[in-house]
């Protein structure tokens, strides 16, 4: 019984998704980059320059009302040369949500702020800015949120240095792991 309980949920949740990504896809055509509405992490991808408009709409449009920000992550595609913001929507009137890549380029890397719509923005671009270096234009405070303000660097870039010191505490001997007495030789 359980188990037939939670096909149909998922089944409902699918098609919801569905028909949300449908609209997504209606408003901005061309503009929407993919579309994967029936995997298990339901979301549609676009550009950050298309993003402001389309949370506006995500937002407030009366049939989708995506009123939470459930979370928001960081993804470095160092290979693609891109950075992406995952942004879990859901709306607590019509208990339905997707998920919405927004991708920049990594050497450049701005998206628009939703702290406007969603405050729940707020601290989670802070630390998006903090750990991957993204600017979160029209941010009202966007600082760093986990590192220490004269921190170097963006710690989740999946090319970032460790620094060997940190105002001359030592911040990286956990990762000399070659050079541990009891590191097995042998081992490269």
């Amino acid at each position: 019984m359980v188990t037939a309980h939670l096909y149909t949920a998922r089944l409902t949740m699918s098609r919801t998704s569905a028909r949300i990504a449908t609209v997504i896809c209606y408003r901005l055509g061309s503009k929407v980059v993919a579309s994967f509405p029936d995997e298990k992490h339901p979301r549609v991808h676009v550009n950050a320059a298309d993003w402001s408009d389309l949370a506006q709409f995500l937002h407030s449009d009366p049939a989708l009302k995506l009123d939470w920000l459930q979370c928001l992550s960081g993804v470095d595609y160092v290979a693609d040369g891109k950075l992406c913001v995952v942004y879990d929507l859901w709306s607590f009137d019509h208990r339905h949500g997707i998920a919405v890549k927004v991708f920049c380029p990594r050497d450049n890397p701005h998206v628009p702020s939703v702290v406007r719509l969603w405050s729940a923005a707020d601290w989670q671009e802070r630390a998006a800015y903090d750990m991957f270096g993204i600017i979160f234009d029209g941010h009202p405070d966007l600082r760093r949120i986990l590192c220490a303000d004269d921190w170097e660097g963006f710690p989740l870039l999946k090319d970032y240095k460790f620094p060997r010191e940190y105002h001359g505490i030592p911040a990286s001997v956990e990762l000399d792991w070659q050079q541990q007495p009891d590191y097995p030789q042998g081992h490269a």
